[in-house]
Protein backbone atom coordinates (compact mmCIF):
# COMPACT_ATOMS: atom_id res chain seq x y z
CA UNK A 1 0.00 0.00 0.00
CA UNK A 2 1.11 3.49 -1.24
CA UNK A 3 1.47 6.30 1.78
CA UNK A 4 -1.30 8.20 0.35
CA UNK A 5 -3.55 5.47 0.08
CA UNK A 6 -6.32 4.70 2.62
CA UNK A 7 -7.30 1.28 3.73
CA UNK A 8 -10.51 -0.05 1.67
CA UNK A 9 -13.08 -0.29 4.61
CA UNK A 10 -14.72 -3.86 5.28
CA UNK A 11 -18.49 -2.14 4.24
CA UNK A 12 -17.16 -1.38 1.19
CA UNK A 13 -15.57 -4.89 0.22
CA UNK A 14 -17.82 -6.55 -2.59
CA UNK A 15 -19.19 -10.05 -2.35
CA UNK A 16 -16.96 -12.80 -3.39
CA UNK A 17 -17.85 -14.01 -6.97
CA UNK A 18 -19.57 -17.29 -5.24
CA UNK A 19 -21.74 -15.95 -3.22
CA UNK A 20 -22.84 -13.40 -6.04
CA UNK A 21 -23.60 -16.21 -7.52
CA UNK A 22 -25.00 -18.44 -5.34
CA UNK A 23 -27.43 -15.66 -4.22
CA UNK A 24 -28.68 -14.96 -8.20
CA UNK A 25 -29.06 -18.63 -8.54
CA UNK A 26 -31.23 -18.74 -5.39
CA UNK A 27 -33.24 -15.53 -6.57
CA UNK A 28 -33.75 -17.09 -9.85
CA UNK A 29 -35.42 -20.58 -8.19
CA UNK A 30 -37.71 -18.78 -5.87
CA UNK A 31 -38.66 -16.77 -8.98
CA UNK A 32 -39.16 -19.87 -11.11
CA UNK A 33 -40.38 -21.68 -8.10
CA UNK A 34 -43.37 -18.81 -7.65
CA UNK A 35 -44.25 -19.18 -11.54
CA UNK A 36 -44.80 -22.90 -10.95
CA UNK A 37 -46.51 -21.97 -8.02
CA UNK A 38 -49.14 -19.59 -9.94
CA UNK A 39 -49.40 -22.00 -13.39
CA UNK A 40 -49.95 -25.25 -11.77
CA UNK A 41 -53.20 -24.09 -9.46
CA UNK A 42 -54.56 -21.64 -12.19
CA UNK A 43 -55.00 -23.97 -14.81
CA UNK A 44 -55.98 -27.26 -12.75
CA UNK A 45 -58.25 -25.83 -9.48
CA UNK A 46 -58.77 -21.97 -10.02
CA UNK A 47 -60.28 -22.03 -13.61
CA UNK A 48 -63.56 -24.00 -12.27
CA UNK A 49 -64.04 -21.49 -10.46
CA UNK A 50 -62.86 -18.06 -12.37
CA UNK A 51 -61.29 -18.16 -15.82
CA UNK A 52 -60.37 -14.65 -15.43
CA UNK A 53 -58.30 -15.55 -12.17
CA UNK A 54 -56.88 -18.31 -14.20
CA UNK A 55 -56.09 -15.80 -17.06
CA UNK A 56 -54.43 -12.83 -14.87
CA UNK A 57 -52.38 -15.86 -12.93
CA UNK A 58 -50.89 -17.08 -15.84
CA UNK A 59 -50.68 -13.19 -17.35
CA UNK A 60 -48.11 -12.81 -14.08
CA UNK A 61 -46.37 -16.12 -14.40
CA UNK A 62 -45.33 -15.31 -17.91
CA UNK A 63 -44.01 -12.50 -16.84
CA UNK A 64 -41.58 -13.54 -14.60
CA UNK A 65 -39.38 -16.28 -16.56
CA UNK A 66 -37.97 -12.78 -18.07
CA UNK A 67 -37.48 -11.29 -14.91
CA UNK A 68 -35.89 -14.56 -13.34
CA UNK A 69 -33.56 -14.56 -16.04
CA UNK A 70 -32.41 -11.03 -15.67
CA UNK A 71 -31.83 -11.43 -12.19
CA UNK A 72 -29.79 -14.39 -12.70
CA UNK A 73 -27.85 -12.80 -15.21
CA UNK A 74 -27.36 -9.51 -13.50
CA UNK A 75 -23.57 -8.58 -12.99
CA UNK A 76 -21.65 -8.10 -10.17
CA UNK A 77 -21.74 -5.20 -7.44
CA UNK A 78 -19.31 -2.55 -6.97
Amino acid sequence: MHRHEQPQPVTQVPWPLSEQQRRRRRWYLVIMGLCFALIVPAWTVVRLWSTPVAVAMSLVAAVLPPVAAIVANRGTRG
